[in-house]
């Protein structure tokens, strides 16, 4: 298994809308254990696919290091489609391995339903609230090619700029591996 270098703002891929996934076979299976592994390295609770340079529909989350969350296994999604967000919404502050010391207000829906396909290729739809829901729905955002900027309104947007560029810039300290100065949207 190895840690992976993390793409954080500025790189392409994590503006692109991932790759389904036809089979899950070995070299996938190795992924997911180094998604895991690069996750928790990062101190991290979700992993999306792009976020290591993989152009698939995955990611990897483990809410179970949260208080009220320990009994949530560590979970597997593989081309998730959100079914059901609930009118209800919760505003909570977020951060992202792909925008080191951002932390934002984002409103998301406090419970959501969710199918996708498990490591073993078969349909699974489940329910989640709260945190859960909240990392569910980020993940399921880089999928997409979202990030927390598109989130927030012009002004909060606007405050962020000068981190942004920073982070793209790669002048942020990290206590995990990214990717090389290389590939950028311009």
């Amino acid at each position: 298994m190895a840690i992976l270098p993390i793409t954080i703002y500025g790189d392409k891929i994590l503006r692109k809308t991932a790759k389904p996934i036809n089979t899950v076979d070995d070299e996938i299976i190795t992924i997911i254990q180094n998604m895991f592994l690069t996750m928790r390295n990062a101190n991290g609770i979700g992993l999306a696919g792009n976020q290591v340079g993989l152009d698939k529909q995955i990611f990897v989350i483990d809410v179970s290091p949260v208080e009220e969350y320990e009994h949530i296994k560590p979970i597997v999604m593989i081309n998730p489609k959100i079914i059901k967000q609930s009118d209800e919404k919760i505003i909570m502050e977020e951060g992202c391995l792909s925008l080191p010391e951002l932390r934002v207000d984002i409103e998301r829906a406090e419970n959501i339903i969710v199918k996708y396909l498990s490591p073993a290729e078969q349909e699974e739809e489940i329910e989640a609230s709260g945190l859960f829901a909240r990392v569910i729905l980020h993940e399921y955002d880089h999928l997409i090619g979202k990030m927390i900027p598109d989130r927030v309104n012009d002004e909060e947007r606007k405050k962020m700029q000068d981190l942004l560029m920073l982070i793209s810039d790669r002048e942020v300290e990290c206590e995990y591996p990214i990717t090389d100065k290389k590939e950028f949207i311009a």
